[in-house]
Protein backbone atom coordinates (compact mmCIF):
# COMPACT_ATOMS: atom_id res chain seq x y z
CA UNK A 1 0.00 0.00 0.00
CA UNK A 2 1.43 3.19 -1.10
CA UNK A 3 0.55 6.56 -0.04
CA UNK A 4 0.80 9.59 -2.95
CA UNK A 5 2.07 12.99 -1.47
CA UNK A 6 -0.91 15.56 -1.05
CA UNK A 7 -1.04 18.41 -3.79
CA UNK A 8 0.15 21.61 -2.69
CA UNK A 9 -2.33 23.18 -4.75
CA UNK A 10 -5.92 22.41 -5.46
CA UNK A 11 -9.02 22.16 -3.65
CA UNK A 12 -9.26 23.34 -0.17
CA UNK A 13 -9.29 20.20 2.12
CA UNK A 14 -11.01 19.98 5.71
CA UNK A 15 -8.45 20.16 8.27
CA UNK A 16 -7.28 22.44 11.63
CA UNK A 17 -3.52 21.78 11.11
CA UNK A 18 -1.25 22.93 8.30
CA UNK A 19 2.67 21.59 8.23
CA UNK A 20 5.26 24.21 7.65
CA UNK A 21 7.61 22.00 5.81
CA UNK A 22 10.09 22.34 2.62
CA UNK A 23 9.12 26.07 2.55
CA UNK A 24 5.69 25.05 1.92
CA UNK A 25 2.63 25.52 3.76
CA UNK A 26 0.70 21.76 3.62
CA UNK A 27 -2.22 21.75 2.72
CA UNK A 28 -1.77 24.87 1.25
CA UNK A 29 -5.83 25.27 1.08
CA UNK A 30 -7.42 24.39 4.16
CA UNK A 31 -11.97 24.53 5.02
CA UNK A 32 -12.79 25.18 8.71
CA UNK A 33 -16.04 25.93 10.15
CA UNK A 34 -16.31 28.76 12.30
CA UNK A 35 -14.82 28.46 15.71
CA UNK A 36 -12.31 26.39 14.45
CA UNK A 37 -8.90 26.50 16.49
CA UNK A 38 -6.28 26.09 13.46
CA UNK A 39 -2.62 24.81 14.34
CA UNK A 40 0.57 25.57 11.85
CA UNK A 41 3.63 24.03 12.61
CA UNK A 42 7.12 24.50 11.58
CA UNK A 43 9.10 21.24 10.32
CA UNK A 44 11.52 23.42 8.65
CA UNK A 45 15.13 24.43 10.15
CA UNK A 46 14.35 27.87 8.51
CA UNK A 47 12.39 30.15 10.64
CA UNK A 48 8.81 31.08 9.09
CA UNK A 49 6.03 33.24 9.51
CA UNK A 50 1.92 33.09 9.41
CA UNK A 51 0.74 36.45 8.99
CA UNK A 52 -2.51 37.34 6.71
CA UNK A 53 -1.78 39.29 3.12
CA UNK A 54 -1.11 42.60 2.83
CA UNK A 55 -1.38 43.14 7.00
CA UNK A 56 -5.44 42.98 6.48
CA UNK A 57 -6.43 40.52 8.87
CA UNK A 58 -6.38 38.42 11.84
CA UNK A 59 -2.80 36.36 11.32
CA UNK A 60 -0.08 37.23 12.79
CA UNK A 61 2.14 34.92 14.31
CA UNK A 62 5.58 35.14 15.92
CA UNK A 63 8.95 34.11 13.85
CA UNK A 64 8.42 30.26 14.07
CA UNK A 65 11.45 28.37 14.74
CA UNK A 66 11.97 24.49 14.24
CA UNK A 67 9.06 23.10 16.59
CA UNK A 68 7.07 26.34 17.09
CA UNK A 69 3.47 26.18 16.63
CA UNK A 70 1.47 29.05 15.92
CA UNK A 71 -2.39 28.43 16.93
CA UNK A 72 -5.47 31.17 15.75
CA UNK A 73 -9.27 30.84 16.00
CA UNK A 74 -11.62 31.72 13.73
CA UNK A 75 -14.38 33.67 14.91
CA UNK A 76 -16.42 34.60 11.81
CA UNK A 77 -16.28 33.29 7.70
CA UNK A 78 -14.57 34.64 5.19
CA UNK A 79 -11.42 33.64 3.06
CA UNK A 80 -8.37 34.78 5.00
CA UNK A 81 -5.11 34.25 2.67
CA UNK A 82 -1.49 34.35 4.56
CA UNK A 83 1.77 33.92 3.63
CA UNK A 84 5.43 33.93 5.44
CA UNK A 85 6.92 37.26 5.68
CA UNK A 86 10.26 36.05 5.17
CA UNK A 87 9.58 34.25 2.29
CA UNK A 88 6.64 35.78 0.21
CA UNK A 89 6.63 33.28 -1.89
CA UNK A 90 5.12 30.93 0.60
CA UNK A 91 1.14 31.42 0.70
CA UNK A 92 -1.62 29.78 1.91
CA UNK A 93 -5.31 30.55 2.10
CA UNK A 94 -8.06 29.06 5.23
CA UNK A 95 -11.66 29.35 4.30
CA UNK A 96 -14.12 29.48 6.80
CA UNK A 97 -17.60 28.81 6.68
CA UNK A 98 -20.90 29.26 8.54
Amino acid sequence: MSMSPAPKAGPAVAANSVDIKEFAFGPQNITVKVGTTVTWTNDDQDPHTVTSQNGSGPLKSKTLQNGDKFQYTFTKAGTFNYLCTIHPFMTGTVVVTA
